[in-house]
């Protein structure tokens, strides 16, 4: 293996290692309805398959955080994913939907690892300044898995029923694995100083969640991203059931609307050429609150039907796609030692909130869409009010964050870590 790496070629690894979860989430939806049938539940039940997922990956990040610190990237990232194929396979065998809801609970916990290594290790390779342009290209793999995965997931459970889409899931997952093992640099050197004893790493958290950025863009950030949970889980209810388009064009509608995700989080990286972070995250949430208020009071007044649904939620995951990597960026930016911890806080408060509010997709009906368009203008609103009411102490924040850690002292950030160039880090 070459000693080093192209920038563009790590970007390409990472935004590999960070379709896991995204491909486990969406690569079954078409088997929705198929799912509700063989166990004999209705839809929204088995959408707690998805929300016990979003609560795995919450709860895994804040054990894996530690360990990706303590022990480098490389082997907490092979007992996760090795967790993840075992739970795959379970979850193709599982004998009723109660089993199948834990088990993917089980197979987030190993999959969230993929998340949590892949964000850490953009503050390894990268400096700081460039994080959000490199979260943004990162994403776009991230963006691009809904456009494939339910295509997918569609043509292996036409083909093999829906336990189909968990051995492939296995099978992908595992090649996966082998080929960061193999051509993937460490990162990160393992820090024996990191403690695993519960004292110290929950001390470690609350320091960062008390830091005024940390605080602000990732809570903000989180209630604004937890639009796409919802989306995510709500959509096969919303257009299946609700307006009673089949698997088929249900997949096709998933895509476009995850298109306007993609699309946008590439427009960021222009415009962060002209424009900081702190003030595109700002524009874009208010953009984001004013599309789930049209998405809502055009739905409750009977105005907008399938099409109108589909260009207001279009606009709604377009802002998404702006505010995610702005947000990321701008609340792990102030670590590095302990940006594994960084990272795996931010994931978990990001994947907390969105498990949370998800859930309440329970409460909506094939008739009843209220629920389900009620949470993307209350979730998106909350994370403005965050912002706004968190912006002063923010910016006080940026100027006190303390110089960087001895390691980094006296050499360009980014520069010639764990075999990645000066030259090639610039992207």
């Amino acid at each position: 293996m070459p000693a080093k790496r192209s920038g563009l070629f790590v970007i390409s690894l990472l935004g590999v290692l960070s379709v896991v979860s995204p491909f486990a989430i969406d690569m079954y939806l078409p088997a929705f309805p198929d799912l509700a049938a063989g166990f004999g539940v209705p839809s929204t039940t088995i959408a707690l398959t998805l929300s016990s997922y979003f609560i795995g990956l919450a709860v895994g990040q804040v054990v894996y955080g530690p360990l990706l610190d303590r022990f480098g990237r490389k082997k907490p990232l092979t007992v996760g994913l090795g967790l993840f194929v075992l739970a795959s396979v379970g979850c193709a065998f599982a004998p009723d939907v109660s089993t199948l809801i834990a088990l993917r609970f089980v197979q987030a916990l190993g999959g969230c690892v993929a998340q949590v290594a892949s964000v850490a290790m953009v503050r390894d390779f990268f400096p700081r300044d460039q994080a959000a342009r490199v979260l943004s290209r990162l994403f776009l793999f991230i963006a691009v898995s809904p456009l494939l995965a339910p295509t997918v997931g569609n043509l292996v459970i036409r083909s093999g029923g829906w336990p189909a889409a968990f051995l492939a899931l296995a099978g992908v997952v595992a090649a996966i694995l082998a080929l960061v093992l193999t051509l993937l640099p460490e990162g990160h050197t393992p820090d024996p100083t990191i403690s695993l004893r519960p004292g110290p790493i929950l001390a470690s958290y609350l320091a960062i969640l008390r830091h005024p950025r940390f605080a602000t863009y990732g809570l903000a950030g989180a209630f604004s991203f937890a639009g796409l949970f919802t989306f995510v889980a709500g959509s096969p209810v919303l257009f299946m059931d609700g307006f009673g388009v089949g698997p088929r064009a249900y997949s096709l509608i998933f895509a476009l609307l995850a298109g306007g995700f993609i699309g946008a989080s590439q427009v960021n990286v222009v415009l962060l050429r002209r424009f900081a972070s702190e003030t595109l995250f700002l524009r874009f949430l208010v953009a984001q609150v004013a599309c789930g208020a049209v998405l809502l009071a055009g739905t409750w007044a009977g105005w907008l039907g399938l099409g109108g649904t589909v260009a207001v939620m279009f606009a709604f995951l377009a802002c998404v796609g702006v505010t995610n990597p702005n947000a990321s960026a701008l609340a792990i930016g102030p670590f590095s030692r302990t940006a594994g911890s960084a990272s795996a806080l931010l994931g978990f408060t990001q994947m907390g909130v969105g498990a949370a509010i998800s859930t309440g997709v329970g409460a909506a009906t094939p008739d009843d869409r209220l629920p389900i368009l009620a949470i993307f203008g209350v979730t998106a609103a909350v994370g403005l009010v965050i912002l706004l009411a968190g912006r002063g102490r923010a910016r006080a924040g940026a100027a006190t964050e303390g110089p960087a850690p001895a390691a980094e002292v006296g050499r360009e950030p980014g520069c010639d870590r764990a075999g990645v160039p000066c030259e090639a880090s610039r992207v």
